[in-house]
């Protein structure tokens, strides 16, 4: 796991993003992410932090959707992390996303698998992905409605806007919200309170909710949805646009 550290403290597991400068996620960070998760399902590990640097995901690698773009791969370049958010989402423990700087596209939809979200002051997150000419494909467009309500969740979505910390804390896509620097030891504290508690409960109380919110039918819908998207002329114009540093020019087509 070369982009990602893994260590414990008692039985607290802290998963660190670390691909400076924004930890973009490429898919060898996302595997690396992936290993960590399944570490920590180990049963010794009772509650789980996972983190980044300066910044938490700044969201997928666009280079790597250009590169697709100009092979003509059937490639799917959300497949991987929408797994690994289900992976996260699924760890029987209480799980805390603690986010500085950048969360966005991919970076929010991980953040969005952990139970809870404590953000920094300088937190910016959001779903930019419209702005590719494609729609979140690893899991927002479900849990960023559950989140933040069917309404809210859609203008976030429809816009790409980035919202800042006090916005995502009044609206519940975070939970909490501490200055940069005692964020990190903050969520360490609450996982160990976490960690102390009935883990076998809280894991059985997860299943039960997310059975009740019936996940798994519209995350395939938006699997399908993206997967057409991305084979679209407006999403290579977006991501060319997005790689050259232009405004892109969509024709909906």
């Amino acid at each position: 796991m070369s982009l990602v550290e893994f260590t414990t403290r008692d039985d607290v597991a802290l998963i660190q993003l670390n691909r400076p400068p924004v930890n973009a996620l490429s898919a060898e960070l996302v595997s690396d992410v992936d290993e960590a998760v399944g570490r920590a399902e180990d049963a010794a590990i009772r509650a789980v932090v996972i983190a980044g640097g300066d910044h938490f995901a700044a969201g997928a690698d666009i280079k790597e959707f250009g590169e697709i773009f100009a092979s003509d791969s059937d490639d799917q370049p959300a497949r991987g992390l929408s797994e690994v958010v289900g992976r996260l989402e699924s760890l029987a423990k209480p799980t805390i996303a603690a986010v500085r700087g950048y969360a966005l596209g991919g970076g929010l939809e991980l953040a969005m698998g952990a139970d809870f979200r404590y953000l920094a002051e300088d937190a910016r997150v959001g779903q930019p992905e419209i702005k590719l000419g494609i729609i979140p494909g690893a899991g927002g467009t479900q849990r960023l409605a559950r989140l933040v309500g069917y309404q809210k969740a859609k203008e976030l979505i429809f816009s790409g806007r980035m919202v800042g910390a006090e916005e995502a804390l009044g609206t519940g896509l975070a939970d909490k919200v501490f200055p940069a620097d005692e964020l990190v030891e903050a969520a360490l504290a609450d996982a160990a309170e976490w960690a102390s508690g009935p883990t076998l409960a809280f894991g059985a109380s997860k299943r039960a909710m997310a059975a009740g919110f019936g996940v798994e039918d519209g995350l395939a819908v938006e699997v399908a949805e993206f997967r057409s998207l991305f084979s679209t002329a407006d999403a290579a114009e977006g991501v060319a646009a997005f790689i050259q540093k232009r405004d892109a020019d969509f024709k909906g087509e």
